[in-house]
């Protein structure tokens, strides 16, 4: 929720009466509780980390007080980031500081940092063609012109930049690749995430914030040569220690295959990772709960609160490989967020076509109406959809300021709309009433 500016006196009392209250018109305030304590008793999550480890203690004892039955951690390990200092400022031609924050899997610079030439690039495409070698010794800044749309569906391309930008630099000869952020905000606030480097050398690699970017931009088109001094210490580790989190609400049917509903528990760690993925399994878990007033549904529902998805969609991967043999009936995930539910998309094959038109109906009261387009399903159920064909159904959220907020500081509690947050529960519960409760075959298109 943005709070427009007010008396400092009233800015208090809201920002208290937010996280001290649940939504007013809540049958339950499952998913507020949840999402304020997990993002307040452990704050930022950063795969493999102690913070990590302490969201799934957490987690096990939190499923277990809300009447789950087994909640457990089922370990693993994972090549994670460990952050060091960060800092960058342009030297030349016109001295300044530059807001940044360094990417996931980033080399690490000496102590005393780097310095180099920087060299702009106003898309990765232009990146892309800069000739083998022209980069030698030098430092790549690449730009990009990410929209906010409803749908996210810029992320996949302009977020290019962040994934595979700064590996396609280090083939040109860099030393160093520094990006425009992948996000939509005008907040001096960089956005953080993985990279990826395939068989490359890794080389330093940051993301600076939007109003910096402009400012490399404007200085670009200038014509003057532009310096960086820049230091990123952090460093890549193996054997990091990470897991998911189980638990279950046995249905009257133990015998038919479980559904099955995803979040993430981890978070990138510049803010409290609130709207991602803390959102998703107070989502998540308070609809499996509430599916259950009047009674337990035929079917079995599963929460997965998965680990170390932002760096490599570790949990969702070990997931699917421990639990490839055992039946599942269908999968979804909930990780965009906590803003109102707009759309769906369902990947039922034909058999399903009027199991999918009572979900069409259930969530039309609540302002939802399908959608064309290709079914995501989501990245932590991922591996079990394609090792069981499973079916899949996406609840799509209105991302319009999702990115805004996405691996930065801004990810915190505040942001969050309990109105909206109680749409989402309403949405996923109203479709949990109807899945968990089918007892013939749910099959996917695919």
């Amino acid at each position: 929720m943005r709070i427009v500016p007010m008396a400092l006196a009233a800015s208090v009392l809201l920002a208290s009466a937010m996280l001290s209250a649940a939504p007013p018109s809540a049958p339950d305030d499952t998913a507020w509780r949840t999402l304020e304590d997990l993002t307040t008793e452990v704050g930022p999550r950063l795969a493999g980390s102690d913070r990590e480890a302490a969201a799934r203690d957490w987690a096990v004892v939190r499923l277990k007080a809300l009447g789950f039955s087994n909640p457990r951690i089922e370990p693993f390990t994972i090549r994670g980031y460990v952050r060091g200092a960060e800092a960058a400022r342009l030297t030349a031609p016109f001295p300044q500081n530059l807001a940044v924050t360094a990417l996931g899997y980033s080399a690490p610079t000496p102590a005393g940092g780097i310095e180099g030439e920087l060299v702009y690039f106003p898309t990765l495409d232009a990146l892309r063609a800069a000739p083998d070698g022209s980069l030698k010794g030098k430092i790549a800044f690449i730009d990009h012109a990410m929209k906010a749309n409803q749908d996210g569906s810029g992320y996949g391309p302009f977020g290019n930049v962040r994934r595979v930008g700064p590996r396609i630099a280090a083939q040109k000869g860099a030393i160093a690749a520094v990006i425009r952020s992948a996000g939509t905000d005008m907040h001096r606030n960089p956005h953080t995430g993985g990279t990826g480097w395939g068989d490359v050398t890794p080389i330093p690699a940051g993301a600076v914030s939007l109003p910096d970017a402009e400012q490399v931009a404007r200085i670009a088109a200038k014509g003057k040569p532009m310096r960086l001094a820049l230091t990123l210490t952090g460093q890549t580790k193996d054997n990091l220690p990470s897991g998911n989190v189980l638990a279950e609400l046995p249905g009257r049917d133990p015998k038919l295959p479980p559904i099955l509903l995803a979040c993430h528990l981890d978070s990138w760690d510049p803010g409290t990772g609130a709207i991602d993925d803390a959102a998703g399994c107070a989502i998540i878990t308070a609809a499996a709960l509430r599916a259950q007033a009047g009674g337990k549904p035929l079917r079995t529902i599963r929460v997965l609160w998965a680990g170390s998805e932002e760096i490599g969609v570790f949990g969702g991967a070990d997931y699917g490989k421990v639990h490839a043999a055992e039946p599942h009936a269908l999968a979804m995930e909930s990780d965009f967020g906590a803003d109102r539910v707009y759309g769906l998309r369902t990947s039922f094959a034909e058999v399903n076509k009027p199991l999918h038109a009572r979900i069409v109906a259930a969530l039309a009261p609540l302002g939802i109406v399908e959608q064309g387009g290709e079914v995501e399903g989501g990245a932590d159920i991922g591996a079990i959809r394609k090792a069981q064909k499973l079916p899949v159904i996406d609840l799509m959220q209105d991302g319009t300021r999702y990115f805004d907020l996405h691996h930065t500081p801004d990810d915190t509690l505040d942001k969050v709309d309990p109105a909206q947050l109680e749409q989402n529960v309403a949405a996923w519960t109203a479709v949990l009433r109807i899945v968990a409760n089918e007892a013939g075959p749910l099959n996917g298109a695919n």
